[in-house]
């Protein structure tokens, strides 16, 4: 099935096509056009008439059209999860999760669009502040390029959308190549929309044609993008003096103390260490459980994770599947069979079976492998021990990245110790770094990034801060 990019409103077809392929099957699931540079620069330039028409909507105009996005994700709920589940390969029951937080995600825009406001400065707390009165507003960028990835093709699309609609500014979206099928469904739902045409447009085709052109465009003001380290450093010098909203991953940690209920934290675990194939920004990568409960914990994480089910993506019992394509599975392989020779151990998983990558929990991994240094983007877990929550803290804090860490704890003073000294964008205490809801901040500190999203955080970000004073001699 041949697909076409979205622009102004109307259906494109490009000069070039290129294969999709099921992750899970490998059977062709769609032709996706590879926009060419004319083409993006075209779409960059559609994007640019349009922030005048954009940013002349009220408050209340752009809720609604929200509102409304809200609305048909609720009524194409289960064609949305089917998309997701079809192209990246993501178990139903996560995909039907990830359609839920994105009709969230859309309503928390709708709602912050009416709550964009400036402040009062009070000009005469200053000497030569007298008879004078300031205010700030809140102005749209104008031109966003969204560059997103593969793990969360509707939700995390929905925080750079989202926010971008609610400030009032002009899209152009590049999906990851491996799950533009979600971009053009957003697509299809947006153009059903008050939203003027123009304002949202999808590009498909590879990141160097298609991101490098959106990164150089003066025209674009802001990039915001998801995904690797490599590429976001590539980003950030190429962008001048555009915004840029950089989300990194992570090779999030955990602390799990002594003296806890293991029987409410172990599912907690294997949920953030295994859903949708580790495959997830925050999944829990390391784990390092006091002395006292390591034996008790392992014990019990190695059951339940041996219980879940592999298979097909499409079927309700599953919980594992395939990840997002080959050489990613052959990485991770490659990855834990460097941490065996290292001297790690492999209590469960460490191998491919019918084209899955079995989850996999490692101990006694040395800091220096890949699999804890590194993120791993896999269903993989470190579980070490620990004797000390101070060895925990400087253990999790011994890593290039800084995105979440979580702290399992009765003991109020080590919480406020963790809460305080992790190095990180965000603590949960007592929960898994993989815990996340769609309105609070959300973002890292070192490798992992900068800027926050979230959408009241987002929204700031794609708006520019102008001051009025007002002499009033």
């Amino acid at each position: 099935m041949k697909k076409q990019y979205y622009v102004n409103g109307d259906w494109k077809s490009a000069s070039k096509y290129a294969e999709l392929l099921s992750p899970h099957s490998k059977e062709v699931i769609a032709q996706i056009p590879q926009a060419s540079h004319e083409e993006v620069e075209a779409a960059i330039d559609v994007a640019y008439e349009a922030r005048k028409q954009m940013a002349a909507l009220t408050a209340y105009e752009r809720a609604a059209i929200l509102e409304h996005i809200t609305q048909l994700f609720i009524d194409n709920r289960q064609k949305a999860a089917d998309i997701i589940s079809l192209e990246a390969a993501k178990p139903i029951k996560y995909a039907l999760g990830e359609i839920d937080r994105t009709i969230e995600t859309y309503k928390f825009a709708a709602e912050e669009a009416k709550r964009l406001t400036g402040e009062m400065i009070p000009m005469d707390a200053a000497k030569n502040g007298a008879n004078r009165f300031g205010y700030t507003i809140e102005q749209p960028i104008g031109v966003v390029g969204a560059i997103t990835p593969f793990n969360f093709p509707q939700n995390l699309v929905a925080h750079k959308v989202g926010p971008a609609i609610a400030a009032g500014n002009t899209i152009v979206l590049k999906p990851a190549s491996q799950t533009p099928l979600s971009a053009l469904f957003l697509a299809e739902l947006i153009d059903q929309t008050a939203l003027p045409k123009g304002v949202f447009n999808v590009l498909t085709g590879s990141g160097k044609t298609v991101g490098d052109a959106l990164v150089q465009s003066d025209k674009v003001k802001m990039i915001t993008f998801t995904g690797s380290p490599a590429v976001g450093k590539g980003i950030r010098d190429k962008a001048g003096l555009k915004k840029i909203a950089l989300e990194l991953g992570s090779n999030a940690g955990l602390i799990i103390d002594k003296n806890v209920d293991l029987s409410q934290i172990v599912p907690k675990c294997v949920m953030g260490a295994f859903s949708n194939q580790g495959q997830v920004c925050i999944s829990l990568q390391r784990t390092y459980v006091m002395n006292e409960v390591y034996d008790e914990f392992l014990e019990q994480f190695s059951t339940l994770t041996k219980q879940l089910v592999i298979g097909k993506p499409e079927d309700k019992a599953t919980d594992i599947s395939a990840m997002i394509n080959q050489s990613e599975q052959d990485r991770a392989l490659n990855w834990v069979q460097e941490a065996v020779e290292q001297g790690s151990e492999i209590i469960s998983g460490g191998t491919i079976e019918n084209g899955v990558f079995l989850p996999t929990i490692l101990t006694n991994v040395s800091s220096n492998s890949k699999v804890s240094c590194q993120e791993v983007f896999a269903p993989i877990v470190v579980v070490n021990r620990i004797s000390s929550i101070e060895e925990g803290i400087d253990a999790i804090n011994n890593s290039d990245f800084g995105l979440q860490a979580g702290i399992f704890t009765n003991d109020i003073q080590t919480a406020f110790k963790a809460s305080k000294e992790l190095e990180v964008g965000g603590v949960m205490i007592n929960d898994i770094p993989t815990y996340r809801i769609d309105q609070m901040p959300y973002g890292g500190v070192k490798e992992s990034g900068t800027g926050k999203e979230g959408l009241k955080y987002a929204i700031h970000e794609m708006t520019e801060t102008k001051l009025v004073v007002w002499n009033q001699q």
